[in-house]
Formats: structure tokens, C-alpha cells, sequence
């Protein structure tokens, strides 16, 4: 096996990021990297909770550095960092802002590091060296590790710029509203920047204003990596960004209605990208195009008994699909749903994901969720949560009812001002079942007054 470099070129000059308008060069990038590595303490695993995403991206090569691998849990929550901790002897967090977690040893970066220049040139890593350590979302469960090797994580940011046609070198930058501790912001924001001599914006916008603002820093073409979500956000506002070079969506399956809207509003091609924790990214597609996924360069899909599986390229070990599909061949397939999202009552069968579509289609809904809640007796009854200020809820029901079965009218249906998505857009189960009592509770107390 080969050494990997850090990143995709060798020239010190060219911008690996950008700090506002600010372009930082990759010269400043590996001696920044250089720098921290040496005042990391001596141990094996860390998890990297910088908000910032070029200390981020310092932190990860830092790590690499020092032979430590860099933890991706699905959240910062106190128990998760105590299993953490059970698992893994001596474990720390690197950040950048004070508000973090105290209840783990921190190590701090801060936005200005004291800078010295290296010699020796950009640092390469084997390509089986385990870079990190990437967990299930919890949406369905116990969060579960999944390790990921250095060679992986770079042979598949190498494969999706192809599939972009966006060229090594090229003066290109990447603005993400997604987090680079969330494995679709690791890869398609982070390292498809750094191994193909592309830069990336270190800020994480959330709101529509601050997503213009981070694109607005960058002079040369620009590529939005995004969420349904965000996407949905901007759209509700009209809101009309600088011109983009192409838009990148993950998280959760988009409509095609949807992606046409932001195509034409945005005057760019939009690509969604499909993954799953256990094996990364898979596969992509233009969605304004059609249903059907296009496997990644190497990946190949196939049949097991009952069980679709995926292996090749940057997959190095052969896992089971998470979700429904349509295998088509060996490298196209179309999205049914998750084995969790089907639905069947009073022997009709539907999945949560066509009840969401549904819902969120209503003019009006801003944002909406189906629930299936645990029960503890015979019946089963749907929950939804539903976001819409100006639609009457008499309305509301009434257009839900046109759209969907009497049997999967959710009941109760309760109208909120939000709903609990985590950084990336997802609702995790846990999340849900947290929201769905805390909501009971206060409808009991109110009916107790």
C-alpha cells in the first residue's frame, strides 16, 4: 500500500480555504496542521467537535499526524460521550468554542494559531491507516461504529469530483450548510475539497442570509453542498443566492418538484448524493432527471437472497443496503424506502416517506413528520408533527385527507413551531419519541387547568 497525501496538489500557494474572503494557503494549511499535531496530547482516539471548518479539517490532519483516529458520534449529548469515554480510554475533544462539553478533557484551536513553516513538504498517510470512526444516526437505534480508512475516505472524495466533472485544480470552492462531523459533510465537503485541489469555506452557514453571505466571499465558481432542508428554507423566502456552479444535496430523499425550484431559482444543475453510514457514499443522481441512482466509479450492487448488497471502489467491505430498492442492474437502482419506514395498517401498507411527501406537498406546510411511536397495545396510530403559521388546521386536515388513506390519518396531529432537526436536517427516532411525550405532557397539563 501507497502513502496518501493530506492534500490532492504540492503547490504552497494555492488556497485550500477561504476565512470569509480570506483565501488560506495550503502552505499555512500543513504548517498549521504541523503546529497543532505537536501540542495533541498522546492518545489513541479524539472526537473533533470544531464548529469552524478549516480548524476542523486542522484537527483531522492533526490526528492523522499523531496516528489517532477521530471519532464521528451522531451527537455531543452527555450519555453519548460517556459511552465514548467507556469505550475508549483517554479520549478528548478538540474545539474551538468555550461552550462545549466540560465533562471531557478539551484541547483548544483557536481561529489565529501561532504559524511556523515545515520542511519536508505535505504529509501522506498509509492508505490503511483507520482515519476515522463514523456511527449510525441512532434514527433507528443503538448508534453502532463503523471504521473508515484513510484510503476509503479518499479514493470516494476522488470518485464523487468525477462524477461532478470538477476538475483537479480547478479555481472551484465549496460552501456547506452541513457539518464536517457528519460523514456526508466529511466527504463531500471537506475532503472532495482537499484531495482534488478544490477549497472549501470554513463557516457553516444556517440561515438563508448567512449562506449568501459565505457564497458572496467566493470570486471563482462555487458549489453549495446542502440539505433538503436548507434548500427548502431559501425556497420558502425566494431567496436568490450568487450564481452557483452546481448545488450537492444529501440527508434525505428530495422531491422532484423540489429540485426543480431550486434549479431554477438558483440557475444551477442539482445533484443529490445517496449513502449510509455503514458504507458511505453510493451512488448519485440529477433528480430532475428521474428516479434512478447512479452507482459511484468501482461501486457494485448485487443480490443476496432477500438482501441487496454493495461493495467495491471506495466500499471496502461488502454491507447490506439500510433501505428498500429496486436493484436494476449492477450499478442502478431505485429508492423504496427503509426497512423501518414501512407502514402497514389494517392490512394496508404504505411507508412514512410517501406520507411526508404527502404531507409537505400541502400549500402551506412549511415542514412536517409522520411518527410511528412504540405501542404497547393492539392498535396503531400514526402521530404527525406539522409546521404551518398561516394554514387553519381544519384546512390542514381536510387537504391531508385528500391525499392519504383514512387509515394513516394521523391521530393526534399536532401543529408545532418547529420541528427538533439535529445540525444536518435529520429527526432522529429518539429525538421524535422525546417530542412526541414532551407534547403529550403539556397537553395533559393544559387540559388539567
Amino acid at each position: 500500500m501507497s502513502d496518501i497525501p493530506l492534500i490532492g496538489h504540492s503547490d504552497p500557494a494555492q488556497p485550500v480555504a477561504y476565512r470569509g474572503a480570506r483565501p488560506i494557503p495550503a502552505g499555512d494549511f500543513v504548517a498549521d496542521v504541523v503546529g497543532l499535531a505537536e501540542r495533541l496530547p498522546a492518545r489513541s482516539h479524539l472526537v473533533n467537535f470544531c464548529n469552524d471548518r478549516y480548524n476542523f479539517a486542522v484537527g483531522f490532519g492533526a490526528a492523522l499526524l499523531r496516528d489517532q483516529i477521530t471519532l464521528l458520534p451522531p451527537n455531543r449529548t452527555p450519555s453519548m460521550l460517556a459511552q465514548l469515554q467507556e469505550e475508549h480510554g483517554g479520549l478528548y475533544a478538540l474545539v474551538d468554542d468555550a461552550s462545549e462539553p466540560a465533562s471531557i478533557e478539551r484541547v483548544t484551536i483557536g481561529a489565529e494559531n501561532p504559524r511556523r513553516r515545515v520542511e519536508g513538504g505535505v504529509p501522506a498517510f498509509p492508505e490503511g491507516r483507520i482515519a476515522a470512526i463514523a456511527f449510525t444516526s441512532g434514527s433507528t437505534g443503538h448508534p453502532t461504529p463503523h471504521r473508515k480508512s484513510w484510503g476509503a475516505l479518499c479514493r470516494g472524495a476522488v470518485s464523487e469530483a468525477q462524477r461532478f466533472a470538477l476538475e483537479p485544480g480547478t479555481p472551484v470552492t465549496l460552501v456547506s450548510t452541513v457539518p464536517p462531523q457528519h460523514m456526508y459533510g466529511l466527504e463531500s465537503s471537506l475532503l472532495m475539497a482537499l484531495r482534488n485541489g478544490l477549497a472549501f469555506h470554513a463557516s457553516r452557514p444556517f440561515y438563508p442570509l448567512d449562506v449568501r453571505t459565505a457564497l458572496a466571499d467566493v470570486k471563482e465558481r462555487r458549489v453549495l453542498v446542502t440539505t433538503p432542508f436548507h434548500l427548502r428554507a431559501m425556497l420558502a423566502d425566494s431567496f436568490e443566492l450568487p450564481p452557483l456552479h452546481l448545488i450537492v444535496c444529501a440527508t434525505a430523499v428530495l422531491s422532484s418538484e423540489l429540485a426543480a425550484e431550486a434549479e431554477a431559482l438558483h440557475h444551477a444543475p442539482l445533484h443529490e448524493v445517496y449513502g449510509f453510514t455503514e458504507a458511505g457514499m453510493v451512488a448519485t443522481r440529477r433528480t430532475t432527471e428521474g428516479s434512478i441512482w447512479h452507482a459511484l466509479a468501482g461501486v457494485v450492487l448485487g443480490r443476496d437472497g432477500d438482501s441487496i448488497r454493495v461493495r467495491g471502489g471506495h466500499v471496502e467491505t461488502e454491507v447490506p443496503f439500510t433501505d428498500v430498492v429496486d436493484l436494476l442492474d449492477a450499478t442502478h437502482f431505485e429508492l423504496r424506502g427503509r426497512d423501518s419506514d414501512l407502514v402497514n395498517i389494517a392490512g394496508k401498507r404504505t411507508s412514512l416517506a410517501y406520507l411526508n411527501h404527502q404531507l409537505n406537498g400541502i400549500d402551506g406546510v412549511q415542514d412536517g413528520v409522520f411518527f410511528m411511536p412504540e405501542e404497547s397495545g393492539n392498535v396503531t396510530r400514526l402521530v404527525a408533527f406539522v409546521v404551518a403559521p398561516d394554514l387553519p388546521r381544519e384546512k390542514l386536515v381536510e387537504q391531508l385527507r385528500s391525499r392519504v388513506d383514512d387509515v394513516f390519518m394521523p391521530r393526534p396531529l399536532h401543529v408545532v413551531d418547529a420541528l427538533p432537526r439535529n445540525s444536518t436536517g435529520k429527526l432522529p427516532r429518539e429525538a421524535l419519541e422525546e417530542f412526541a411525550r414532551a407534547l403529550a405532557l403539556r397537553s395533559k397539563r393544559e387540559k388539567a387547568v
